[in-house]
């Protein structure tokens, strides 16, 4: 089938769609299936999954407004990590525990804006911590990888008494250990009790505290406003199609607004993200399923389709989603380079600023822990 890359490069994406079945590519998993559900990891690649605990009790609103804010910088760190020449998969879940029952947000995916639209609507309340009960749930019952090379990493973050609840910390952490499962405990506020602490050193984790009540310090470089501008341009690029395409959509746009509400360098961050490998969307976007080996454009029936791809042939068909891919593919060089300068820029402000090293937030304390652990799994971090 050949691919028709300079024709129809003047179709307009629509916002029209219906549900019905999917044809796929044979021998190809079926994106109707969300991966956050199959949780997918992409052959051979390295996995890194990293399971996010948060206490979210009324004491805890400093820590979740951090988590919003330095999300998409978590997921930069990334950027990249390799294993030889291989970059790895991003598989991120989300739980709150400070009103029991411990709640699971989003399991194991690599869909980075449902973690994002999950800690905005995180609710603020409760008092009754209980990290030995969250921790025995993450451990087991998200989907983790088999595969001893995997880097599988527990983060539970608060401010109570570690062995509160009806489950023994030690034995969950222990039960954690046993599946190869690390445990980072981020204690939130003066010091790292004994509990916390035994509970790293259990799980082969680091025990670390913050002060979650500090406001990040977000260092804003010239670059910013035109990523971020960029950064929503790449949403044109996207073809919304099938059970979730709609869905899909409405929620990148979202989480683009909950970024840039938080800061210009947070929008920033977000966009950068989206410019680079762990922002996947094959669930609903054309681009990525087609990209992925994940659809066959011969099979999709019409009304899966955005409007304005219904009547195309399949030759057709595919010139669109080639166009789409290279005028996003050029969109994420130039994000890519303009993050290069907003880098150094940033790294000179730094340099002379009475922040560099300061207080630690959760940001720090996540990738920090990180980049130690996935040197046990022979991931590197460079260029």
């Amino acid at each position: 089938m050949a691919c028709l890359t300079n024709r129809l490069i003047g179709f307009v994406l629509a916002g029209t769609f219906t549900v019905s079945s999917i044809a796929f590519a044979k021998d190809t998993p079926d994106v109707s299936v969300p991966h956050s559900e199959k949780n997918e990891a992409q052959p051979n690649r390295p996995l890194v999954q990293l399971a996010i605990l948060m206490d979210n009790s009324g004491s805890m609103e400093g820590l979740i407004d951090q988590a919003r804010s330095e999300l998409w910088k978590v997921v930069n760190e990334f950027v990249t990590a390799k294993r030889g020449d291989m970059r790895p998969t991003l598989q991120v879940a989300l739980y709150h525990y400070g009103n029991p029952p411990a709640t699971q947000l989003v399991p194991l995916t690599d869909d980075l804006d449902r973690v994002s639209e999950a800690l905005f609507g995180i609710p603020v309340s409760g008092g009754s911590e209980y990290c030995g009960q969250v921790i025995q749930m993450a451990a087991s019952e998200l989907q983790w990888s088999e595969s001893e090379r995997d880097l599988k990493i527990i983060f539970i973050a608060g401010n109570e008494p570690f062995t509160q609840g009806p489950v023994d910390y030690r034995v969950a952490c222990k039960d954690a250990i046993s599946k190869g499962i690390m445990i980072n405990t981020i204690h939130c506020g003066t010091g790292v009790p004994e509990g916390w602490r035994d509970g790293a050193m259990i799980a082969d984790g680091t025990s670390m505290n913050i002060d979650h009540n500090q406001a990040v310090v977000h260092f804003e470089a010239p670059q910013d406003t035109e990523i971020a501008r960029l950064g929503v341009e790449l949403n044109k690029t996207y073809i919304a199609f099938g059970a979730y395409g709609r869905e899909g959509e409405l929620r990148q746009k979202a989480q683009d607004s909950n970024a840039s509400g938080v800061s210009a360098s947070s929008a920033s961050q977000r966009a950068v993200a989206k410019a680079n490998v762990f922002y996947r969307n094959a669930r609903w976007d054309l681009c990525d399923a087609f990209k992925e080996g994940r659809v066959d454009l011969a099979r999709i029936k019409a009304e899966d389709l955005p409007e304005n791809m219904r009547k195309m042939t399949v030759e057709q068909r595919e010139a669109y989603v080639m166009k789409m891919q290279h005028d996003r593919t050029a969109i994420q060089k130039t994000i890519n380079e303009l993050n290069a300068a907003r880098i150094k820029h940033i790294a000179e402000i730094q340099r002379d600023s009475a922040e560099q090293g300061g207080t630690n937030t959760l940001d720090k304390a996540l990738i920090t822990a990180i980049h130690h652990q996935a040197e046990k799994k022979q991931l590197s971090f460079g260029e």
